[in-house]
């Protein structure tokens, strides 16, 4: 498996880890490999967002952080 390295807003790092004490994941590894992957199949089946569609919720992200994706 290849191994990647990123950095993250500590908002987003925050709910990995609240993913993995609520018992969703074993670890932050499977956390962060499990959202990551159904984040692409997500974007797979959506596409990306077009800007110069009318501005929905969607827009504003989850509790109103512009860097913050749904997955």
């Amino acid at each position: 498996m290849a191994k990647v390295e990123i950095n993250v807003p500590e908002h987003l790092e925050m709910q990995i880890a609240q993913l993995v004490e609520k018992g969703e994941f074993l670890n932050r590894e499977e956390a962060i490999e499990d959202l990551l992957s159904t984040g692409l199949k997500a974007y797979k089946t959506s596409g990306p967002i077009d800007e110069d569609e009318e501005p929905g919720l969607e827009d504003d992200g989850m509790m109103g952080h512009d860097d913050e994706y749904v997955f």
